[in-house]
């Protein structure tokens, strides 16, 4: 009794749900921060937390002083706004570059991470720490596998026509590198007003079709070839 009594003051119930949820959070944030995502180690670790936050206090003022919740009384209307809201903070980060679709993994991320805040709010510790370690898993091993069947996939050239300008080329190169792609070989040339480049590239279709996008959405850039 004491020490019900004790957790009831304290709310160590709910120290122990924030406690948990910045570990989890950090640690998928950790590896999202490594890997220069957008949603870092802050965003996730305040995601899980704000999801602990929310779940912990509708269920407290649902049971209220008996601990008991009433007949009838919808639970998962939080949990469903919870949802909503990080949608809106997912879909910033698939926008986050200029047209081109990216980020998906990181929006995704974002979704799970809100839901094991709602699993340590509703006292599921044990469910919330394995879905942590299986995102982990997920986003750190099968990362590195991707890479590996990128690396030998397709190989292809792609010839831009740009205006000139002093750091044209470096800067269409890092895009295409910012991509995920391997740029294998750069060529140059002038011909009449216009720079032409041509890279030889090698990654998925996927990557080869985001890049091309990410090319046509910058300033210099007046027309993009590709070798299909």
């Amino acid at each position: 009794m004491m020490i019900d009594r004790l957790i009831q003051i304290f709310r160590l119930d709910l120290m122990l749900q924030i406690a948990l949820a910045t570990l989890l959070g950090g640690a998928i944030g950790l590896e999202r921060e490594l890997g220069g995502k957008p949603a870092g180690l802050r965003t996730n670790i305040l995601i899980c937390i704000g999801s602990v936050l929310y779940t912990h206090l509708s269920l407290a003022m649902l049971t209220g002083s008996t601990g008991a919740i009433p007949v009838g009384t919808d639970t998962t209307r939080v949990a469903a706004q919870i949802v909503t809201g990080v949608g809106f903070i997912g879909a910033g980060t698939i926008l986050h570059a200029r047209g081109a679709v990216v980020g998906l993994t990181s929006a995704a991320t974002i979704w799970v991470v809100a839901a094991i805040g709602i699993a340590l709010g509703s006292g599921y510790y044990l469910e919330g720490v394995g879905t942590t370690l299986a995102v982990i898993v997920v986003l750190a091993g099968l990362g590195r596998a991707e890479k590996i069947i990128q690396s030998h996939s397709l190989r292809s050239t792609i010839t831009v026509h740009a205006h000139t300008g002093p750091t044209v080329l470096e800067e269409l190169e890092t895009l295409l590198r910012r991509t995920g792609l391997d740029v294998l070989t750069v060529s140059n040339r002038q011909e009449n007003v216009d720079l032409v480049i041509e890279f030889q590239i090698r990654g998925s279709k996927r990557l080869y079709d985001q890049a091309v996008i990410t090319l046509l959405h910058h300033d210099h850039v007046r027309t993009v070839s590709t070798g299909e």
